[in-house]
């Protein structure tokens, strides 16, 4: 069975909803960011990113990881692809041409877009999206979003989805990444097919699941 690492409020969200999109049985492990507590190395503190347990799964101390057999692996995105080549369905790729552009998305997902998404989020996880500091954060990433988000408008123009009629692994990876930047609504107004995409893939049945379960974790 399939063991995942990690807490929902965390970038193994993506491999949560993933699970659930597959049908797959899985066990979650909850390890929390060592961030989120004040001593993380304290006998009574819960499993985290610094416990010598967890250290010993990934020891670069981040989530999520998984455990499948004895394969161990990190990195929430290439944990997604090798689900969706393992289980296959259409959420894989068919052929080695859409094996390349489900890697070409994700990779892309993780350069061009997730540092600033990412920025925007920990502005927000920081409460400083009103002082001044934290608006210039976010209006300097919002800058260097348009121009990803001008690529992805004008390739959904006539799609559904990244790779044309359905939804696939790559279309997960990154709603997941830009999910972090929906608080800025006018960047998603001003692309709607951005819009729509993002909106669609989270009307899934599975992301549903995955966060209806990430609501009841502990902010």
């Amino acid at each position: 069975m399939l063991t995942i690492y990690g807490v929902y409020r965390s970038r193994a969200s993506r491999n949560y909803w993933m699970a659930e999109e597959l049908g797959i049985p899985f066990q979650s492990v909850p390890v929390i960011q060592a961030s989120r507590l004040e001593n993380p190395l304290s006998p009574d503190a819960p499993v985290n990113t610094m416990s010598a347990e967890f250290l010993a799964v990934n020891p670069m101390g981040m989530i999520p990881a998984v455990k499948d057999g004895d394969l161990v692996l990190h990195e929430s995105l290439a944990i997604n692809l090798y689900l969706a080549r393992k289980y296959g369905g259409p959420l894989s790729g068919k052929t080695v041409e859409e094996e390349g552009l489900l890697g070409m998305w994700t990779m892309w997902a993780a350069t061009e877009v997730e540092p600033y998404s990412v920025a925007v989020v920990r502005i927000y996880d920081r409460s400083q999206e009103n002082t001044d500091a934290g608006k210039a954060g976010i209006a300097v990433a919002c800058r260097s979003l348009k121009r990803p988000f001008d690529v992805l408008e004008k390739h959904l123009t006539d799609k559904d989805y990244l790779l044309g009629d359905r939804f696939t692994v790559a279309d997960l990876n990154l709603a997941e990444v830009l999910r972090y930047v929906q608080t800025e609504q006018a960047l998603f107004d001003s692309h709607p097919n951005v819009k729509t995409w993002i909106e669609r893939c989270q009307s899934r049945d599975a992301y549903k699941a995955m966060q209806a379960t990430r609501g009841r974790e502990p902010v």
